[in-house]
């Protein structure tokens, strides 16, 4: 998986987005103070067709009105305002009409400036874009590759907001639980990711390691030009891939993973790989 996945383009010219405090929507008139929040809102390289080419199958978004815009149209944020998610949604569903046994997750779990209007004209495109790929919501153990290729499905949805009782296509949030580290330090990232593990759900929900490190306000100040992936990620990723590859997959394993800027290591192949720890066991149970 990806963090903020959609957060490879953002406008620097557009206003700040309402996920920001009132003193940095003050600051943000200054063109420059944009050109530097927009440093540390990207956490991605790629697009979501490249990232879906190089094997993301979970999706971060966080998703806004454009307060002041007389249409409803709903877009990605990361402190600015990304792409139009009906365009990205577009993007996703031509990569899986060209592949047809790929399934993906998208966590919508943070909603901005956002209405019970917004939502279901949201929730409207969503089934516009994806209509019969997508998984209706089931027990978590039933869904495997095979009962997803059975049915045509390739899409499951999980909605943090209690609209998401009214369609059935819609998981609630709390299926796909992600705790959260907040922290600037590896070591104690490491620690967390161990311990949540070790109190996931046995059953009944899926589980995201998000394997990423938070900029303080202080670590933004310090180090304002250099942005997040200069200051936080290049240094640390490779510590963090190595915890990766000595994880196990399965009950009470990693689920998913996700990083920031998923193309700097082999994040994806090694998550992938983990798979193949799942297949030797099988074999030495036969």
């Amino acid at each position: 998986g990806s963090h903020d996945s959609f957060s490879y383009w953002v406008d620097e010219k557009s206003p700040v987005g309402p996920d920001q405090a009132t003193a940095i929507k003050r600051l943000a008139r200054i063109s420059l103070v944009r050109k530097i929040m927009k440093k540390w809102s990207v956490t991605q390289n790629l697009t979501f067709k490249e990232q879906l080419e190089g094997g993301i199958r979970y999706f971060d978004l966080r998703v806004s009105s454009k307060p002041g815009e007389i249409e409803q149209e709903i877009y990605f944020i990361h402190g600015l305002f990304g792409i139009k998610v009906w365009d990205g949604l577009k993007e996703m569903n031509n990569f899986l009409e060209q592949h047809p046994k790929e399934v993906i997750f998208l966590d919508f779990n943070h909603f901005y400036a956002m209405d019970d209007s917004h939502h279901h004209f949201l929730i409207n495109r969503i089934h516009s874009a994806f209509e019969s790929k997508l998984c209706c919501v089931e027990c978590v153990e039933y869904v495997t590759l095979l009962y997803m290729w059975k049915k045509k499905h390739q899409v499951l949805i999980f909605y943090h907001h209690p609209l998401y009782q009214e369609y059935p296509f819609l998981w609630p949030g709390n299926k796909m639980p992600a705790p959260w580290a907040n922290t600037t330090n590896v070591h104690k990232l490491l620690q967390f990711l161990e311990t949540t593990l070790g109190e996931r759900s046995r059953y009944g929900t899926f589980h995201v390691s998000q394997a990423i490190l938070t900029p303080r306000v202080k670590t933004i100040a310090r180090h304002l030009i250099r942005g997040l992936k200069n200051t936080l990620v290049h240094r640390n990723l490779p510590m963090i891939l190595n915890w990766v590859k000595a994880q196990k997959p399965g009950v009470m394993g990693v689920n998913i993973i996700t990083s920031d800027f998923v193309e700097l290591v082999d994040f994806a192949a090694t998550v992938i790989a983990l798979n193949d720890l799942l297949l030797e066991e099988d074999n030495s149970a036969t």
